[in-house]
Protein backbone atom coordinates (compact mmCIF):
# COMPACT_ATOMS: atom_id res chain seq x y z
CA UNK A 1 0.00 0.00 0.00
CA UNK A 2 2.84 2.49 0.97
CA UNK A 3 4.68 1.79 -2.21
CA UNK A 4 1.35 2.15 -4.51
CA UNK A 5 1.01 5.73 -2.95
CA UNK A 6 4.71 6.45 -3.80
CA UNK A 7 4.24 5.72 -7.22
CA UNK A 8 1.21 7.86 -7.21
CA UNK A 9 2.92 10.87 -5.42
CA UNK A 10 6.01 10.67 -8.01
CA UNK A 11 3.52 10.45 -10.58
CA UNK A 12 1.48 13.16 -9.56
CA UNK A 13 1.17 16.56 -12.09
CA UNK A 14 4.48 19.01 -10.90
CA UNK A 15 1.42 21.66 -9.31
CA UNK A 16 0.01 19.01 -7.09
CA UNK A 17 3.19 18.17 -5.80
CA UNK A 18 4.69 21.84 -5.43
CA UNK A 19 1.22 22.51 -3.75
CA UNK A 20 1.79 19.11 -1.33
CA UNK A 21 5.47 20.40 -0.38
CA UNK A 22 4.21 23.77 1.06
CA UNK A 23 1.58 22.87 2.71
CA UNK A 24 3.65 19.91 4.54
CA UNK A 25 6.33 22.52 5.90
CA UNK A 26 3.39 24.60 6.94
CA UNK A 27 1.56 21.67 8.64
CA UNK A 28 4.87 20.36 10.31
CA UNK A 29 5.84 24.03 11.76
CA UNK A 30 2.23 24.02 13.22
CA UNK A 31 2.30 21.10 14.55
CA UNK A 32 5.63 22.04 16.27
CA UNK A 33 3.73 24.86 18.08
CA UNK A 34 0.22 24.11 18.43
CA UNK A 35 -1.08 22.42 21.49
CA UNK A 36 -4.23 19.96 21.64
CA UNK A 37 -7.38 21.66 21.18
CA UNK A 38 -6.04 25.02 19.84
CA UNK A 39 -8.56 25.31 17.34
CA UNK A 40 -12.19 23.93 17.31
CA UNK A 41 -13.54 23.20 13.83
CA UNK A 42 -15.23 21.03 11.69
CA UNK A 43 -11.78 20.62 9.78
CA UNK A 44 -10.20 19.40 12.74
CA UNK A 45 -10.37 15.31 12.39
CA UNK A 46 -9.92 13.66 16.23
CA UNK A 47 -7.21 11.77 15.47
CA UNK A 48 -4.32 12.47 12.94
CA UNK A 49 -4.81 10.42 9.28
CA UNK A 50 -1.97 7.97 8.48
CA UNK A 51 -2.28 8.61 5.09
CA UNK A 52 1.13 11.97 4.26
CA UNK A 53 -0.39 14.95 2.72
CA UNK A 54 1.86 13.89 -0.23
CA UNK A 55 -0.13 10.70 -0.67
CA UNK A 56 -3.02 12.08 -0.16
CA UNK A 57 -2.63 15.10 -2.84
CA UNK A 58 -1.55 12.03 -4.95
CA UNK A 59 -5.06 10.47 -4.18
CA UNK A 60 -6.91 13.38 -4.95
CA UNK A 61 -5.00 14.06 -8.47
CA UNK A 62 -5.72 10.55 -9.36
CA UNK A 63 -9.13 10.08 -8.94
CA UNK A 64 -10.81 13.50 -8.70
CA UNK A 65 -10.04 14.04 -12.60
CA UNK A 66 -9.82 17.81 -12.04
CA UNK A 67 -7.70 19.87 -14.01
CA UNK A 68 -4.26 21.46 -12.55
CA UNK A 69 -5.84 24.50 -12.50
CA UNK A 70 -8.34 23.93 -10.30
CA UNK A 71 -5.19 22.98 -7.31
CA UNK A 72 -4.08 26.71 -7.86
CA UNK A 73 -7.82 28.06 -7.41
CA UNK A 74 -8.10 25.59 -4.31
CA UNK A 75 -4.40 27.14 -3.10
CA UNK A 76 -6.29 30.72 -2.91
CA UNK A 77 -9.52 29.33 -1.51
CA UNK A 78 -7.37 27.96 1.14
CA UNK A 79 -5.72 31.40 1.67
CA UNK A 80 -9.02 33.04 1.89
CA UNK A 81 -10.59 31.32 4.07
CA UNK A 82 -7.41 31.49 6.48
CA UNK A 83 -6.94 34.78 6.47
CA UNK A 84 -11.02 35.34 7.50
CA UNK A 85 -10.90 32.32 10.14
CA UNK A 86 -7.81 33.57 12.07
CA UNK A 87 -7.74 30.91 14.64
CA UNK A 88 -8.31 27.85 12.24
CA UNK A 89 -4.60 26.08 11.79
CA UNK A 90 -3.37 23.86 9.20
CA UNK A 91 -1.65 21.09 10.63
CA UNK A 92 -1.92 17.11 10.52
CA UNK A 93 -5.53 17.28 12.32
CA UNK A 94 -7.21 19.76 9.36
CA UNK A 95 -4.84 19.80 6.60
CA UNK A 96 -6.43 16.52 4.94
CA UNK A 97 -10.06 17.67 5.38
CA UNK A 98 -9.32 21.40 4.37
CA UNK A 99 -7.54 20.05 1.39
CA UNK A 100 -10.51 17.68 -0.03
CA UNK A 101 -12.96 20.57 0.23
CA UNK A 102 -11.13 23.32 -0.89
CA UNK A 103 -10.71 21.04 -4.08
CA UNK A 104 -14.49 20.36 -4.12
CA UNK A 105 -15.19 23.64 -4.00
CA UNK A 106 -12.67 24.84 -7.19
CA UNK A 107 -13.74 21.62 -9.23
CA UNK A 108 -17.34 22.57 -8.95
CA UNK A 109 -16.30 26.53 -10.13
CA UNK A 110 -13.36 25.96 -12.51
CA UNK A 111 -14.36 22.83 -14.49
CA UNK A 112 -17.09 22.24 -17.16
CA UNK A 113 -17.73 18.37 -15.51
CA UNK A 114 -17.24 17.13 -12.03
CA UNK A 115 -17.69 14.29 -9.61
CA UNK A 116 -20.42 14.69 -6.96
CA UNK A 117 -19.85 14.87 -3.54
CA UNK A 118 -20.44 11.38 -2.70
CA UNK A 119 -18.02 10.18 -4.95
CA UNK A 120 -15.66 13.58 -3.47
CA UNK A 121 -16.13 11.94 0.04
CA UNK A 122 -14.73 8.36 -1.01
CA UNK A 123 -11.45 9.70 -2.57
CA UNK A 124 -11.30 11.91 0.82
CA UNK A 125 -11.65 9.00 2.96
CA UNK A 126 -14.82 10.83 5.15
CA UNK A 127 -18.32 10.56 5.02
CA UNK A 128 -21.18 11.75 2.67
CA UNK A 129 -22.79 13.84 5.53
CA UNK A 130 -19.31 15.52 6.56
CA UNK A 131 -18.39 16.03 2.39
CA UNK A 132 -21.36 18.09 2.59
CA UNK A 133 -21.18 19.88 5.98
CA UNK A 134 -17.43 20.84 5.36
CA UNK A 135 -18.32 22.50 1.44
CA UNK A 136 -21.21 24.27 3.42
CA UNK A 137 -18.46 25.75 6.15
CA UNK A 138 -15.51 26.52 3.76
CA UNK A 139 -17.97 28.36 1.26
CA UNK A 140 -19.86 30.64 4.17
CA UNK A 141 -15.58 30.80 5.66
CA UNK A 142 -14.69 32.06 2.30
CA UNK A 143 -18.24 33.75 1.85
CA UNK A 144 -18.81 32.67 -1.65
CA UNK A 145 -15.83 34.52 -2.98
CA UNK A 146 -14.75 31.99 -5.81
CA UNK A 147 -14.12 34.42 -8.47
CA UNK A 148 -10.35 34.55 -9.20
CA UNK A 149 -8.66 37.33 -11.17
CA UNK A 150 -6.15 36.31 -14.28
CA UNK A 151 -3.86 38.52 -11.86
CA UNK A 152 -4.24 36.71 -8.93
CA UNK A 153 -4.15 33.70 -10.28
CA UNK A 154 -0.62 34.06 -12.03
CA UNK A 155 0.86 35.34 -8.85
CA UNK A 156 -0.48 32.24 -6.91
CA UNK A 157 0.91 30.46 -9.58
CA UNK A 158 4.30 32.06 -9.69
CA UNK A 159 4.70 30.71 -5.70
CA UNK A 160 4.05 27.31 -6.88
CA UNK A 161 6.09 27.56 -9.61
CA UNK A 162 8.80 28.92 -7.01
CA UNK A 163 8.58 25.48 -5.40
CA UNK A 164 9.25 23.20 -8.64
CA UNK A 165 12.96 23.19 -8.17
CA UNK A 166 12.60 22.06 -4.31
CA UNK A 167 11.01 19.09 -5.35
CA UNK A 168 13.88 17.38 -6.89
CA UNK A 169 16.03 18.36 -3.48
CA UNK A 170 16.20 16.91 -0.04
CA UNK A 171 13.45 18.83 2.82
CA UNK A 172 15.67 21.34 4.59
CA UNK A 173 14.93 21.38 8.62
CA UNK A 174 12.17 23.41 9.49
CA UNK A 175 13.43 27.42 9.83
CA UNK A 176 12.25 29.10 12.88
CA UNK A 177 8.76 30.46 12.90
CA UNK A 178 8.89 34.50 12.23
CA UNK A 179 5.35 34.59 13.46
CA UNK A 180 3.67 34.45 16.70
CA UNK A 181 3.09 30.49 17.60
CA UNK A 182 0.43 28.85 16.14
CA UNK A 183 0.23 30.83 13.35
CA UNK A 184 -1.35 28.88 10.31
CA UNK A 185 -1.44 31.26 7.32
CA UNK A 186 -0.80 30.63 3.59
CA UNK A 187 1.40 32.07 1.68
CA UNK A 188 -0.61 35.78 0.64
CA UNK A 189 -0.25 36.52 -2.96
CA UNK A 190 -0.98 40.04 -3.99
CA UNK A 191 -4.86 40.00 -4.84
CA UNK A 192 -7.62 41.74 -6.21
CA UNK A 193 -7.91 44.03 -3.13
CA UNK A 194 -3.71 43.99 -2.10
CA UNK A 195 -2.65 47.01 -2.26
CA UNK A 196 1.06 45.73 -2.61
CA UNK A 197 3.50 42.64 -2.13
CA UNK A 198 3.72 43.68 1.48
CA UNK A 199 0.65 41.26 1.45
CA UNK A 200 2.48 38.44 1.10
CA UNK A 201 2.70 36.71 4.81
CA UNK A 202 2.02 33.97 6.93
CA UNK A 203 1.32 30.78 4.76
CA UNK A 204 5.05 30.74 3.14
CA UNK A 205 7.21 28.28 4.23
Amino acid sequence: MAEEEDLAAADMPRVVGALSALLERVTERNDAVAGPGTDASAFRATAKPDISVRAYMARIARFAGCSPACFVAAYIYLDRLLRRRRALIVDSYSVHRLLITAVLAAVKFMDDICYNNAYFAKVGGISLPEMNYLEVDFLFGIGFDLKVSPETFGHYCAILQSEMPCLEMEPEPPLALPDAPGSSRLHRCLSEDDGSSSSQQQMAA
